[in-house]
C-alpha cells in the first residue's frame, strides 16, 4: 500500500515541478553598455569628458606654474622641487588608490553586487582621509630636508617650503575629491567629474594670479598664493562630488547609515590600490632622485628638467583619461567573467595610447623651445630642458603604452608585473644617471638613462600581458589582431 510519505515522495519528484533559480542579477544601463557595447566606441566616448577633465587639470598646473615663474627663478625652481612630491600624492590618490576604487566598484557592478558597490563609497572615503593624514604629516615634517636634499639652496629652498607647507597641509582634500572622483568613474560616468573640474579650474585660473600677486582686493602671497588657490578648488570640489552620489542619481550612493566597515571590501580596494600606490611611488622616487642628479649643475638646470619633464607629466593625465574607462570596462568585464572581451579592451586602449603620446614626444623632441619659452627664456635652463626633451620625447609612445596596460592591469587586478617594470625603470633611470655621473658623463648622460627607463617599462608591461600575466598565454595580440581590428572600425 502505498503510503502517505511515499506519495509525498512521488508529487515532489514529478517532472512539472520547476527548482527555483537564482534570479539574474539587474544591470543598470551604464553597466550594460560597458559589458555589451562595442569596445572601441565605448572606450572613445567615455575617454573623452575624462581627457578634457585631466587637461583641465594639468592646465591649470601649467597656467600656475606660469604665473609663478614671473616671480624668477628661484620661484620657478622652488616649485619645481615640490611637483615631484605633488604629483606622487596627485598620482597616488588619483591614478594609484583611485584605480584600486574603480576597479573594485566596477567588479562589484559587473557581478551584481549593488549593496557590496554602494558600501565600497565609504570605504573610499576612510581610506582617503588616511593617506591624506600620512602626506600631511610627512611633508609638514620633513619638507624641508627633501627639498634640500634635492637640490634646493637658498631662495629656492623657501619658496618650496613656503608652497609645500600650504598644498600639503590640506592634503586630505586632494585624497577626498579624487577618491570620490574614482568612485563614479568606476560606474563608467566620466562626464560629472569632468563637469566639476571644468567648472573648478574656471574660478581657479584667475583666482591663482590674484593671490600670487595680489590684485584687486586680495593679498600678495607670492608663491603661496596659487597654493592656496589650489586647496580652494578642491574643497569645492569635493562639496560637488560628494553632494552628487549622496543625492542618489549616481549608479552607487554615498550614505552614512547602516553601513559597517567590513575587511574585505577594505581589502577588495587596497590589494590593487596598495600595489599600484607602491608603482606610484617608485615612479615619482625616480623623478625625485632624477631632479637630485640634475640640481648638481644649479637651480636653472633644475629648472629646465622640470618644466620640460612637466610634459611627460601631461602624458600622464592623457593616457589616464583613457585609463579611467580602462579600468572601468576591464573591471566590469572582468566581473562578470567577461576575460576575453576584458583583453581586448587593454590592447586598444593601449594601441590608442601609444599613438597620441608618440606623436606629442616626437613634437617635443623636434621643437623644444616652443614648449620651454612657455615658462622662462633663462638660456641655461633652456638649454637643460632642451636636452632632456631630445633625449626622452621619441621614447614616449613606449611610455604611453605601458601606462595604459598598467591601468587596464589594475582592472583585472594584475599588478605584479607592471610593479616589476616601473621597479626596472626606477633602476635603470636613477641608477643609471648616477653612474653616469660618477663617470664624469653630463646631464645629456642622465637624460639618456631616463630614456632607456622609459623604454624598459613600456616593452616589460606590453610583453607581460601579451605573455598572459592576466589568465595564462592567450594574450597575444598578434592572435587576435583580426578582431581587434573590426572593433576599431565599429
Amino acid at each position: 500500500m502505498e503510503t502517505e510519505a511515499a506519495r509525498r515522495v512521488v508529487a515532489g519528484c514529478r517532472s512539472d515541478v520547476v527548482p527555483p533559480v537564482a534570479p539574474t542579477p539587474r544591470l543598470d544601463a551604464r553597466t550594460r553598455a560597458l559589458l555589451e557595447g562595442p569596445i572601441a566606441r565605448t572606450l572613445l566616448r567615455l575617454a573623452a569628458p575624462n581627457v578634457l577633465v585631466m587637461f583641465v587639470q594639468a592646465s591649470v598646473g601649467l597656467v600656475e606654474t606660469y604665473f609663478v615663474a614671473r616671480l624668477g627663478t628661484d620661484a620657478l625652481a622652488g616649485v619645481a622641487l615640490v611637483f615631484p612630491v605633488l604629483m606622487l600624492m596627485q598620482m597616488m590618490s588619483a591614478g594609484a588608490m583611485g584605480g584600486g576604487i574603480s576597479s573594485a566598484i566596477a567588479r562589484a557592478l559587473g557581478a551584481g553586487r549593488r549593496s557590496d558597490a554602494d558600501a565600497l563609497v565609504l570605504h573610499a572615503l576612510a581610506i582617503a582621509v588616511g593617506f591624506g593624514l600620512a602626506f600631511t604629516l610627512a611633508a609638514l615634517g620633513g619638507g624641508r630636508w627633501l627639498y634640500g636634499a634635492m637640490g634646493g639652496r637658498g631662495a629656492s629652498l623657501a619658496a618650496a617650503v613656503a608652497y609645500s607647507n600650504v598644498v600639503f597641509a590640506a592634503a586630505v582634500l586632494v585624497w577626498i575629491f579624487n577618491s570620490l572622483a574614482s568612485v563614479i568613474r568606476g560606474t563608467g560616468n566620466m562626464a560629472v567629474p569632468a563637469a566639476v573640474t571644468c567648472v573648478g579650474a574656471a574660478a581657479l585660473i584667475p583666482l591663482s594670479p590674484c593671490l600670487i600677486f595680489g590684485w584687486g582686493p586680495f593679498p600678495r602671497l607670492g608663491v603661496a598664493g596659487g597654493a592656496v588657490a589650489v586647496v580652494a578648488y578642491y574643497l569645492a570640489g569635493s562639496i560637488a562630488l560628494g553632494a552628487y552620489l549622496w543625492s542618489g542619481r549616481s549608479v552607487v550612493r554615498l550614505s552614512f547609515h547602516e553601513v559597517e566597515f567590513r575587511w574585505p571590501l577594505f581589502g577588495d580596494i587596497l590589494r590593487v590600490g596598495a600595489v599600484a600606490a607602491l608603482i606610484t611611488v617608485q615612479t615619482n622616487l625616480t623623478i625625485a632622485v632624477a631632479t637630485g642628479l640634475v640640481g648638481r649643475f644649479g637651480p636653472a638646470a633644475i629648472a629646465g628638467y622640470g618644466t620640460g619633464s612637466r610634459l611627460e607629466y601631461l602624458l600622464v593625465p592623457l593616457v589616464f583619461g583613457l585609463g579611467g574607462p580602462l579600468v572601468a570596462m576591464v573591471g566590469t568585464n572582468i566581473g562578470a567573467g567577461q576575460r576575453e572581451r576584458a583583453l581586448r579592451t587593454a590592447w586598444i586602449g593601449a594601441g590608442i595610447a601609444a599613438g597620441l603620446t608618440e606623436l606629442i614626444g616626437l613634437g617635443a623632441a623636434a621643437f623644444p623651445r616652443a614648449w620651454l619659452t612657455l615658462f622662462d627664456t633663462d638660456p641655461a635652463m633652456l638649454d637643460a630642458g632642451a636636452r632632456y626633451l631630445h633625449a626622452v620625447g621619441p621614447f614616449y609612445g613606449l611610455f604611453g603604452l605601458g601606462m595604459a596596460l598598467y591601468f587596464a592591469s589594475q582592472g583585472a587586478g594584475r599588478l605584479l608585473w607592471p610593479l616589476l617594470a616601473n621597479l626596472t625603470r626606477l633602476v635603470i633611470g636613477a641608477g643609471g644617471g648616477w653612474l653616469a655621473l660618477r663617470g664624469g658623463g653630463d646631464l645629456s648622460s642622465v637624460f639618456l638613462a631616463l630614456s632607456v627607463a622609459l623604454a624598459a617599462f613600456g616593452l616589460m608591461n606590453g610583453g607581460a600581458v601579451a605573455g598572459g600575466a592576466w589568465f595564462g598565454p592567450i594574450g597575444w595580440p598578434l592572435m587576435r589582431a583580426p578582431r581587434v581590428a573590426r572593433e576599431l572600425v565599429e
